[in-house]
C-alpha cells in the first residue's frame, strides 16, 4: 500500500488507538475521530493475555503497560457454599512463560493515547460520525446532520459493540443480547485473604459468580486496585436497586465475608457500572474500503477475557495486511482471512462458556463442578486449558505480524 493512503479511524478506545500507532509506525497517515469532546476510558478492569502484550511489545508498550498492570499467574473460583475448588487454570500450564496482566481499562487507555499524542497522530475531537458513503475512490464519514466530516482512502470502524457503521459491511447480522451482565466497580486493594497474583472468583451454581482481580494502578506508584464485579441477570437489575445497597452487600458477604471490606468502599450504587453483553461475529469485518476490528467486529461475554486482546490483534493485523498488498482490496480481504479462524474459535469457546457461570442452569454448573474440574487436572488439559486463556489456542502472531516475546526474560 502506498506510504500516502490516510486512514480515518472512528473510535479512540483500545483498538482505535493501536490502529492508529501501528499504520503510523510503518509510514500511512492515520487521523482519529472521535465523537467525545475528550477521549476517555470507559470500564474498570482487564486481563491482557500474551496476544494483547505482544501487540503492545511490537509498539515499544509493554514495559509502560508491566509498570501500572499487576502479574496474573492463574484463574481460581470455588463453590460458595462447600469451598471445593471448581476453576483453577494457570497459565504455567503451558511451560512457556506466560502470563496476564490485570489493568484498570485507564492504565491502557493512558499508555496508548500517550503514544499516539508523542506520536503526532491527529485526533479529532467531537466527531460524531453516524454513516459512511463511497465517493470515486475515497470513503467519506458522514455525521448526523449528514454534512460530511472527512474524506479517506479507508475507514477504520473501531467504534466498539453499538457501532452503526458495522452494517456496511454485513447487513442483518443482529447482536444477540446475553441474559446476564456485572456489576463492576474499581476499588483499592485489599490483600488480607485474597491472592496477589490471581483472578478470584465464587460461585453458587451460575447465577452467583462474584470476582476480585488485583489490577495494579491507573499510573506507576499510584494506588493499587482491584476490579470487583458481581455478576446479575438483567431483568433483575431494578429489583436489586429497589432492594437497596445494604441488601445487596449482605448478600455478597453471605457469599464471601472476605469481601466485606471491599463492600465498605461501596457508599452508593452509582460506584458501580452495569455492564450489558451480547453476542456478535460480524463477517466479513470488511466492506469497499472499510475494515472493522475491535467489539465493533465481534463481541461476546467477558468469560475468557479476550475483548482487548482480540482489538489489540485485530489492529497488529489490520496494519500487516495493509503492508504486505498494495491493492486495498486485497489488503482487507488479506486482513479478514488473517483473523477469521481465531475470532471464530474465541468467539465459539466464550458463547460456549458462558451458560457454566452466568446462566439459569443447575445441570450445567453441577457438570462443572464435578466432570469438568475433575477433567481439567488430566494431562494434557491443563495445557490446553493455559492456551485457551491466554488466546493461543489457535497460534494469532504470524498473521497478526507478531513475534510472541520470550516471556522468561520479564519473569
Amino acid at each position: 500500500m502506498k506510504r500516502r493512503t490516510e486512514f480515518a479511524i472512528v473510535g479512540a478506545g483500545p483498538a482505535g488507538l493501536a490502529a492508529a500507532l501501528f499504520l503510523a509506525r510503518v509510514g500511512f497517515s492515520p487521523t482519529i475521530y472521535e465523537r467525545f469532546d475528550e477521549p476517555k476510558p470507559v470500564g474498570s478492569g482487564l486481563i491482557l493475555q500474551p496476544t494483547g502484550l505482544a501487540a503492545l511489545d511490537a509498539l515499544g508498550l509493554l514495559p509502560a503497560i508491566l509498570a501500572r498492570g499487576n502479574c496474573v499467574e492463574r484463574l481460581y473460583g470455588t463453590d460458595a457454599r462447600s469451598g471445593r475448588v471448581v476453576l483453577d487454570v494457570g497459565y504455567g500450564g503451558y511451560g512457556n512463560g506466560r502470563f496476564g496482566l490485570g489493568v484498570h481499562r485507564a492504565a491502557l487507555f493512558d499508555v496508548l493515547h500517550n503514544a499516539v499524542l508523542e506520536a503526532g497522530i491527529p485526533v479529532v475531537t467531537g466527531a460524531e460520525i453516524n454513516a459512511l458513503r463511497n465517493s470515486g475512490d475515497k470513503i467519506e464519514l458522514i455525521a448526523a446532520g449528514g454534512q460530511t466530516l472527512a474524506a479517506a482512502d479507508l475507514a477504520v470502524d473501531a467504534s466498539g459493540a453499538r457501532s452503526t457503521l458495522k452494517p456496511k459491511a454485513s447487513r442483518g447480522n443482529e447482536v444477540k443480547p446475553l441474559a446476564y451482565g456485572a456489576l463492576w466497580a474499581s476499588l483499592k486493594w485489599h490483600d488480607d485473604g485474597f491472592l496477589a497474583n490471581a483472578l478470584q472468583q465464587r460461585y453458587e451454581r451460575a447465577s452467583v459468580m462474584i470476582g476480585v482481580l488485583p489490577i495494579g494502578s491507573i499510573a506507576p506508584e499510584a494506588e493499587r486496585l482491584a476490579a470487583f464485579f458481581w455478576s446479575v441477570r438483567l431483568a433483575d437489575a431494578e429489583k436489586l436497586y429497589a432492594d437497596g445497597l445494604d441488601a445487596w452487600k449482605a448478600r455478597v458477604a453471605g457469599y464471601w465475608p472476605q469481601c466485606q471490606p471491599y463492600l465498605d468502599q461501596i457508599d452508593d450504587f452509582d460506584q458501580l457500572a452495569l455492564a450489558r453483553y451480547g453476542h456478535n461475529t460480524l463477517r466479513p469485518p470488511v466492506a469497499e474500503r472499510l475494515a472493522v476490528i475491535g467489539d465493533a467486529a465481534h463481541s461476546t461475554s467477558p468469560q475468557l477475557g479476550q475483548g482487548a486482546n482480540m482489538a489489540l490483534l485485530d489492529a497488529a493485523a489490520l496494519s500487516a495486511a495493509l503492508t504486505a498488498h498494495d491493492e486495498m482490496a486485497a489488503a482487507l480481504a488479506a486482513y479478514a482471512r488473517a483473523r477469521r479462524s481465531h475470532v471464530a474459535l474465541f468467539q465459539l469457546l466464550s458463547y460456549a462458556l458462558t451458560p457454566f457461570y452466568q446462566s439459569d442452569s443447575r445441570l450445567i454448573p453441577y457438570l462443572r463442578d464435578t466432570l469438568v474440574a475433575t477433567v481439567a487436572k488430566v494431562p494434557p488439559m491443563p495445557a490446553l486449558l493455559a492456551a485457551m486463556v491466554s488466546g493461543t489456542l489457535l497460534n494469532p502472531f504470524a498473521g497478526a505480524g507478531l513475534k510472541e516475546p520470550d516471556w522468561r526474560v520479564l519473569e
